[in-house]
């Protein structure tokens, strides 16, 4: 999805260097399965501050409507970027190899200054930020709302699934 350039992406993913990847990728996935057209580039709030700026100013013209950006250690990318743009920010806390067990970055995300919001999810949760993103489209799209509650109801299936196996085989078999 993120590869047809003759699709405008709806979601931003951005992350402050190659090295939050791995994390970040699996928020491309999540996108990926529902089929939301997305971008995906580095944009480091401390190394490419002009960068970082263009991106934040230029991408509800480009037709983004939500932005999910990881960042670890410091963490400023979500914040920044939420200040510069009026789009819904998601930030991913990324546990990095700077970072102080990650609650660096939870923390820098987390505690914004009044007006200047940021959705932050779980450390290393990109993929709860693809969700996240997916949930606000779906707020003014019928379909993608759909299969949003698809989603929901295979997540439930799947525990209903596990009540059941545990019932029917004891706990024992599941540790």
């Amino acid at each position: 999805m993120a590869e047809n350039k003759s699709v405008i992406p709806v979601v931003g993913i951005i992350m402050g260097s190659q090295s939050d990847l791995k994390i970040m990728s699996a928020a491309a996935k999540v996108l990926e399965n529902f089929q939301v057209p997305f971008e995906l580039t580095i944009v480091s709030a401390h190394r490419t501050p002009h960068r970082m700026l263009e991106y934040a100013e230029g991408a509800a013209k480009k037709g983004i409507k939500v932005i999910i950006a990881g960042a670890g250690g410091a963490a400023h990318l979500p914040g920044m970027v939420a200040s510069l743009t009026t789009l819904p920010v998601i930030g991913v806390p990324v546990k990095s190899s700077n970072s102080i067990d990650g609650w660096d970055s939870v923390l820098s995300i987390l505690q914004m200054p009044g007006g200047v919001p940021v959705a932050t999810v779980a450390l290393d949760g990109a993929q709860n930020a693809g969700i996240l993103a997916v949930q606000i489209l779906a707020s003014h799209d019928d379909a993608l709302a759909k299969k949003m509650q698809v989603f929901k109801e295979e997540l439930k299936s799947k525990v209903l699934e596990s009540v059941e196996n545990i019932a029917k085989e004891g706990y024992q078999k599941f540790v």
